[in-house]
């Protein structure tokens, strides 16, 4: 991976960029996937629930991630993943050996809140 600063940007380019959050409310395995994933339900309040898939099995179990709060780009367009359809992009870090730790907020907000 490239850590050198990236093209610059105006900040209207980053206002484009719709990031909010939601809450998990369903999770499933994704056998059918490439690398190791989940199928996520997530709740983003008055902008309804939307599907995501995330390579976050190396750090966390099925049955914790319900009702954790994560952050995602919900305007790009829905990407065909397999037989699955992701509609969000949920964001993540990579840990020292790559594996994704989720972006959170540290307090509780209201679904559907948006980055700004």
């Amino acid at each position: 991976m490239d850590l050198k600063t990236s093209e610059k940007i105006q900040f209207a380019d980053f206002l484009k960029v719709d990031i909010r959050v939601g809450t998990i409310v369903k999770v499933e395995d994704y056998p059918e996937a490439k690398k190791p994933a989940y199928k996520l339900e997530i709740d983003f309040g008055p902008l309804g629930k939307k599907s995501s898939s995330a390579q976050i099995t190396h750090h966390y179990r099925k049955e914790n991630l319900i009702g954790k709060q994560v952050i995602a780009v919900i305007n790009f367009p829905p990407k065909q993943i397999g037989k699955f359809t992701s509609e969000v992009l949920t964001l993540g870090l990579p840990d020292e050996n790559g594996n994704v730790v989720l972006l959170e907020p540290t307090k509780k907000v209201p679904n559907g809140s948006k980055l700004f």
